[in-house]
């Protein structure tokens, strides 16, 4: 699989194993340590090809696609979750992801809305037990795995499905498929 938009990883392991699965060119951030060298280079890139951000499901590759968005609100992004990104020792990182989840998080991107629309509220999350709830967090785990957006919590869960566009149909039909999951 080839990909036109440059993938923004965090270091050299993820660009290897990255380019195991698909066919692309690669951007390292190097640490999350972002300089204002680097934002203008990911600006020129998004203009000419397009990027792609594909950090770690932690805490540094959640802050590198924060200062991304941030500077870049029209930057794609692709997730793999915390279970899917493990090597056998624990450490959490891209290069333990196999190809066929990097893969499929490449051709699952998100493009943030510039201008959102609030079809979902924080009253059908709460109805849903998606917040305020026992077992609201194991809940988003499971729906932001099944979107392929990247876990969040309750306080960012609103914004993040509004942000990527997810409407108000798909969200009541995944929990439906999450439910009948736990009624077996």
């Amino acid at each position: 699989m080839k990909i036109k938009e440059i993938i923004v990883v965090e270091g050299r392991d993820d660009t290897n194993r990255v380019k195991e699965a698909v066919d692309c060119d690669t951007f390292e951030t190097n640490g999350s340590a972002l300089t204002k060298k680097k934002i203008e280079r990911l600006i020129y890139l998004e203009k000419t090809r397009g990027i792609i951000v594909l950090t770690d499901p932690d805490y540094a590759g959640k802050r590198i696609r924060n200062i991304i968005e941030k500077n870049i609100p029209t930057a794609k992004h692709a997730y793999i979750s915390n279970k899917k990104a493990v090597d056998s020792k624990g450490k959490i990182g891209i290069e333990a992801a196999s190809k066929e989840d990097i893969i499929k998080a490449l051709e699952n991107y998100y493009t943030p809305m510039i201008e959102v629309k609030n079809d979902i509220t924080n009253d059908l999350l709460l109805e849903l037990g998606l917040v305020g709830g026992n077992t609201s967090k194991i809940l988003r785990e499971e729906l932001c795995e099944r979107l392929n957006i990247g876990y969040t919590n309750a306080k960012q869960l609103l914004n993040k499905l509004n942000m990527y566009n997810i409407s108000r149909e798909r969200l009541l039909d995944e929990m439906n498929k999450i439910n009948k999951g736990h009624k077996r």
